[in-house]
């Protein structure tokens, strides 16, 4: 099937192949200038395993056709073994992943509408794959934008944080197979159900590999480009938002690799930031616009005269779980690190102090600390942002500076050293940063957590497991936070923070001995915005679709029910309806967590992922349910995938697994 349209600038195509070295064909949706054909433009393309038909095609329809109308071809490319494209996924940033898209690149300038120059962009997924092309890129790759990408797969994804699981882990392996097990469109042809079948055979289950993997190690450097950044070729605009976990490559990219990394952070969670939330969001489709008409339709291009770094300084807000528009402001300033010094805080008993001293303070054992932590904000969940903290505050050790006399700016990635000493080696530490008003409210600015079984680079170290003394040093999300005069910074400590992190296998005693807080605070005002950020505009003006639901999270607080604390939230279905392909797409989500109070091993999750897929031929509805369990020593996965095409089954596959686990 190859549907046309013709729009006033441009001509899409619905569907075409994209061929591999090894024979695998991609699917691809393309947006064509009108004279391309005859005065080749550069092409820019989104890589993706997120179904170009259906899924995000919404989406696509806001920055695709805008960029062809502007001149420059847009290609919306379903990666391997996801959406239309053949060929098998077996995980995240698999190598087959990374080797396609760079074919793609040498594609796209093969073809008579390109006159080679290429751009790459995406969020999340997308966002990712763009910085691992950008690894000793191809020639023909001449700049980047990634929008809530991570840098970190380790540190600054969706699975671990401080070497501690995230329940977000099982979140998205839940997820991840119904989207790679829908079936492929009408599109590929009459063969579209045995390409369907072929693949549900075939299908992977990613969290079983994310689970044996406890350590940063190989598995998790892989497609980490953190630790290739020296060898980053092309400019990359990164984009974040606060409210989002991957917000932390912005900053953190920018300042390892200012020579050519630009920065965006805003208020916003995990989208492209015309539809950002929290507010206020900016023109997304202008705003790349702008940078691929620099650094794609101009010959030999010098750096542009744009701020190194442009972020929304937040301010307190009243917490609560949905916030329209945050307080705070735009600034402009270079590198964090360039315009910082260091301001150190020290534990003491009488809180957060200037000067140093010795404490002895035992840490509470309580598996109920982050009941109030919220949603860590990877999906951007409308309704999933931190209600007050003091609840969480009371059952941990605070640290508190006195009222300040004059605004504290944080600006950068806040370091916390701990001597400790602890009884048990596999335990965690929960730490988070709170600004509390003069009424007691307490609001979570940024958090972090950590596995004091590996070392500070997050692996196994050479002598595992050592009892007694110890120095470790915890690193917190970058951030641009004022906590304004008359109001307290607090750093709350905890051994757990249930049911956002998978507990530890015992909760023993932890002593803090001491410890200091470094604050990176700027060393002179900082400017305002010298141009204004893009407006956002309504786009497309004439849209092919129909949301017919969007709605936010119900969440279950915490709930002491038949001797367990019982908690979950629930994402209502959310459907979209395609006009030109007759297509109705939709989703819902479900999540329980329960334990009893100090029985770590009585932790249990469980997600469920649905979507629905009803088109002109038939109808597929897509589940996974996921349940995790463990003890000291092993993690229990059980499971179940289900396709069915107009009621009937088509797949239907069990998971029952033991896991070992080791140092989480």
């Amino acid at each position: 099937m190859n549907k046309e349209k013709e729009a006033e600038n441009f001509r899409s195509v619905e569907h075409f192949w994209i061929e591999m070295p090894d024979g695998v064909r991609l699917a691809a949706r393309i947006w064509l200038p009108r004279n391309a054909l005859i005065k080749p433009a550069p092409a820019v393309f989104e890589y993706i395993p997120y179904r170009k038909v259906d899924m995000v095609r919404a989406r696509d329809e806001r920055n695709h056709p805008y960029l062809a109308e502007n001149g420059i071809v847009a290609v919306r490319v379903d990666m391997r073994g996801s959406g239309d494209s053949e060929g098998q996924m077996s995980d995240m940033y698999c190598q087959d992943e990374l080797d396609d898209a760079r074919h793609v690149i040498e594609w796209l300038t093969c073809q008579p509408w390109c006159n080679g120059k290429i751009g790459m962009f995406g969020t999340s997924w997308g966002g990712t794959a763009s910085l691992q092309a950008n690894v000793n890129a191809p020639d023909a790759l001449k700049a980047i934008i990634a929008v809530c990408a991570t840098h970190d797969r380790y540190e600054d994804d969706i699975h671990y944080m401080g070497g501690c699981l995230l329940t977000d882990s099982v979140e998205w392996g839940t997820t991840l197979p119904t989207i790679l097990g829908a079936p492929p469109s009408a599109n590929v042809g009459d063969n579209w159900f045995a390409m369907w079948k072929k693949r549900l055979e075939k299908m992977s289950f990613p969290l079983e590999a994310w689970l044996r993997h406890e350590d940063r190690g190989s598995f998790w450097r892989h497609g980490s480009v953190i630790h290739q950044s020296d060898s980053l070729s092309a400019p990359i605009l990164c984009v974040g938002g606060w409210s989002d976990r991957y917000s932390n490559s912005v900053m953190s990219l920018v300042d390892r690799r200012p020579d050519l990394v630009w920065g965006i952070v805003g208020p916003w969670g995990h989208h492209y930031p015309d539809h950002a939330h929290p507010g206020p969001g900016i023109g997304f489709q202008r705003l790349m616009l702008d940078w691929w008409q620099h650094w794609l339709m101009k010959d030999n291009p010098s750096e542009p005269e744009w701020p190194k770094l442009r972020t929304w300084v937040r301010s307190f807000d009243p917490p609560a779980d949905a916030i329209n528009n945050r307080s705070g402001a735009w600034v402009q300033t270079a590198a964090s690190k360039e315009i910082t010094s260091i301001t150190k805080w020290h534990l003491s008993e009488g809180g957060l102090t200037k000067d140093a001293s010795e404490i002895h303070i035992d840490l509470p054992s309580n598996l109920q600390v982050g009941a109030k932590g919220a949603d860590t904000g990877y999906f951007g969940r409308f309704g999933g942002l931190p209600p007050d903290q003091s609840n969480d505050d009371q059952a941990s050790i605070c640290f508190d500076t006195k009222p300040l006399e004059n605004d504290c700016l944080i600006y950068g990635a806040t370091e916390l050293e701990l001597s400790l000493e602890s009884s048990n080696p596999r335990s965690q530490l929960c730490l988070r940063l709170n600004d509390v008003a003069p009424d007691g409210t307490s609001v979570r600015i940024t958090w972090a957590i950590r596995n004091i079984a590996l070392d500070d680079a997050l692996d196994i170290p050479e002598h595992p497991f050592p009892l007694g003394a110890l120095n470790i040093r915890v690193q917190f999300p970058t951030m641009a936070y004022r906590i304004k005069a008359g109001h307290s910074l607090r750093l709350a400590v905890s051994q757990s923070y249930w049911p956002m992190v998978w507990v530890p296998p015992s909760i023993g005693l932890i002593t803090l001995l001491g410890g200091v807080l470094s604050l990176p605070e700027p060393r002179y005002d900082l400017e305002s915005l010298k141009v204004n950020m893009p407006k956002v505009e309504d786009l497309p003006s004439e849209k092919s679709y129909t949301v017919s639901r969007e709605t936010r999270i119900k969440r279950y607080p915490a709930k002491f029910e038949k001797g367990e604390v019982r908690s979950g939230w629930y994402q209502p279905c959310s459907s979209v309806y395609y006009n030109e392909i007759d297509t109705y797409f939709g989703y819902e989500t479900r999540a329980e967590f329960r334990i009893r109070p100090d029985e770590p091993f009585t932790a249990i999750c469980s997600y469920e992922h649905s979507m629905t897929f009803t088109r002109p031929d038939g109808k597929a509805v897509v589940t996974c349910m996921v349940e995790l369990t463990s003890n000291a020593d092993k993690y229990r996965l059980i499971g179940n995938f289900k396709a069915s095409w107009d009621d009937q089954i088509v797949k239907n596959r069990n998971l029952n697994l033991n896991i070992t686990r080791k140092y989480t």
